[in-house]
């Protein structure tokens, strides 16, 4: 294969995909060319428009709905689907046939996401696909344009990196890749969505970020896009005369984003409609959510418009006649999404949380709490010492401190495209470090909400072949697997697990460790589960190391692999002795790999989860 021209990023995002690239051989160290394609999609029956932008929908039309020709691409007359503006489009009128948040059920580990699930609500003679095969359409798509529009530098020749949620768990990583392994990727890395925002920023500053920045700078990105909500914080140190980035840490998973404030709209509106004596269907309701979600963007991004006009369609014969008309006012919105999702409070303010019903609808499971600065409150608290021993830092935290001090903030994602959101967020993070008398932190401008994550994901690619500034930092957490105590049996007592580290935090990709002072008992040839657990603040543990216990704020368990690993000419059922080796991957995924003391034989655990039966 040759050297690639192009490196390539793909925004695979929760409301849109995006696709950047820079020309590797017109760029220079942080001169770079980046450029953005153009991407060809439905946007009316039979009419296909370019745009910047691919909306993260999937239609699947009924056989009898649209007439030949009306799905055809530049390059597929054979598709009997839709991804993009049109999908968006058509789906909010017939929302039982609309696929959105693929990207959010991907790393749902409640449900199997290989299985044909979506959409959640169809009725049974609605086709479905599964998350892995929306996200797999969405990626496809992306490839298809790419090469009708450079015929002579084929996609598959490239290099290519795309992007996830810093907090994606090693099944969702691994799950991504084999969406874009399905898609046609051959050859592909991951990088976390922040740290993408960040690289953008720096490669459009042209080198000025050097002088936006200094060591000892604390730089806090938050992103809040379509379904979550994603915290990075990156520490800014100097080294034999230059400036490094690392990142030190990450938040946790919080499905929590613009599709969140669209059901709050939603909801008030139809209480609204109630009060008049107009009741509103599952089918109405999804229908009206979507009419919620453009005028939320048009009356946050619009200063000057202060009313949207919402229609929600009936499925009666009368489809105009029977719609129900109402409105959505500028004051309406932001008073939901101010308090509702940016609240003002203390530091000291966590999320809440409460106790689930035993038996739920199937749906995504959203964050109990929808406050974004209570979760940042609370991940700021959790990492209070997380710069402690790092070089350049240490012995410069705030023994009084009660919570990590960022002194810059970079904002991602569509849901700041509003300044009024951005302002009160910077203004709450602002309070609290005058409370306990530090300088406030400044805003990043500059940042491409829409693209700059795939703009950002080109640059990595274009940086990690030796050019311009990497941002260090290796896996966000620290992994570990359960091991299950050897005890007799007693009744009513379940064996005590321990939880033994097999990558600490931090561990750079491309390195592997091996285990070799300990060794295991691995079963094969049976069914087994094995389970799995991340801490995001648990610094210390080195790979080895093995817990008798923790506090539930320290280590989560991320979920179960179940699976029967092949006997390879033993026993079903044999316990075999092996040492365990951790391998953090060029891609950006985690392997454990078992192998045999007595034997070649070797067994490797991927972090891609199946059905759980």
């Amino acid at each position: 294969m040759s050297e690639p021209r192009y490196s390539i990023g793909i925004d695979l995002g929760t409301t849109h995909c995006a696709l950047a690239y820079v020309d590797i051989t017109a760029s220079e160290g942080e001169q770079t060319l980046c450029a953005v394609l153009d991407i060809p999609q439905l946007t009316d029956p039979g009419t296909v428009e370019p745009s910047a932008l691919l909306p993260s929908f999937l239609y699947l039309p009924h056989a009898d709905e649209l007439t030949e020709g009306d799905l055809d691409l530049p390059w597929s007359t054979a598709q009997d689907y839709a991804v993009g503006e049109f999908a968006r489009s058509r789906g909010a009128l017939t929302p039982i046939r609309l696929v959105s948040s693929a990207k959010s059920w991907l790393c749902h580990a409640g449900v199997d996401r290989r299985a044909a699930i979506l959409p959640h609500d169809a009725p049974p003679e609605v086709a479905r696909v599964s998350p892995l095969e929306a996200s797999t359409r969405y990626l496809e798509h992306l490839r298809q344009a790419w090469d009708d529009a450079h015929p002579d530098a084929p996609f598959a020749e490239q290099d290519i990196t795309v992007t996830i949620p810093a907090s994606f768990d090693p099944a969702a990583r691994e799950l991504t890749l084999d969406a874009a392994r399905a898609a046609g990727y051959s050859a592909l890395t991951l990088l976390e969505e922040p740290q993408a925002a960040l690289y953008s920023w720096i490669q459009s500053s042209a080198g000025r970020w050097r002088k936006d920045v200094q060591p000892g700078d604390i730089i806090l990105v938050v992103d809040v896009g379509g379904g979550t909500s994603d915290f990075s914080l990156i520490a800014v140190l100097e080294r034999e005369g230059n400036l490094e980035l690392h990142r030190v840490a990450v938040g946790d998973h919080i499905l929590l984003g613009g599709d969140n404030m669209d059901l709050a709209l939603a909801h008030g509106v139809a209480r609204k409609l109630a009060a008049d004596g107009k009741a509103l269907d599952p089918w109405q309701m999804r229908a009206l959510t979507y009419a919620c979600r453009v005028a939320k963007e048009n009356l946050l991004t619009d200063t000057g418009l202060e009313v949207q006009p919402i229609v929600v369609p009936s499925r009666g014969s009368k489809l105009i006649g029977g719609s129900l008309r109402t409105e959505l006012t500028q004051a309406e919105v932001r008073s939901t999404i101010l308090e509702g999702f940016f609240p003002e409070v203390e530091a000291s303010v966590r999320p809440s949380t409460r106790t689930r019903g035993g038996l739920t609808q199937l749906g995504l499971p959203y964050a109990q709490d929808a406050g974004v600065t209570r979760h940042l409150a609370a991940l700021l608290g959790r990492q209070v010492g997380a710069t402690a021993e790092l070089e350049g830092f240490a012995g410069q935290v705030d023994a009084n401190a009660s919570f990590l001090h960022p002194t810059a903030v970079l904002f991602n994602g569509g849901v700041f495209k509003s300044d009024v959101l951005a302002q009160r967020t910077l203004d709450t993070l602002n309070r609290w470090l005058e409370a306990e008398e530090a300088e406030p932190a400044r805003m990043l401008a500059g940042a491409d909400l829409d693209l700059a994550v795939a703009r950002g994901a080109a640059y990595y690619g274009y940086v990690r072949r030796g050019q311009g500034v990497r941002i260090r930092g290796g896996t966000a957490r620290a992994y570990y697997v359960a091991i299950e105590s050897s005890m007799p049996a007693v009744p009513g007592m379940e064996p005590p697990v321990q939880a033994l580290c097999v990558a600490p935090f931090g561990m750079e990709e491309g390195t592997e460790a091996d285990l070799q002072m300990q060794e295991f008992g691995l079963v094969v040839g049976a069914p087994v589960h094995l389970r799995f657990f991340g801490s995001s603040v648990r610094r210390q543990d080195q790979i080895g190391t093995l817990l008798d216990f923790w506090q539930p704020d320290e280590v989560q368990e991320l979920g179960e692999i179940h699976a029967t690993l092949p006997a390879e000419g033993r026993q079903p059922g044999e316990i075999v002795q092996v040492r365990l080796r951790a391998t953090a991957t060029e891609t950006g995924t985690l392997e454990l790999t078992a192998m045999a003391m007595d034997g070649d034989e070797h067994w490797k655990v991927e972090f891609d989860l199946r059905s759980q039966d």
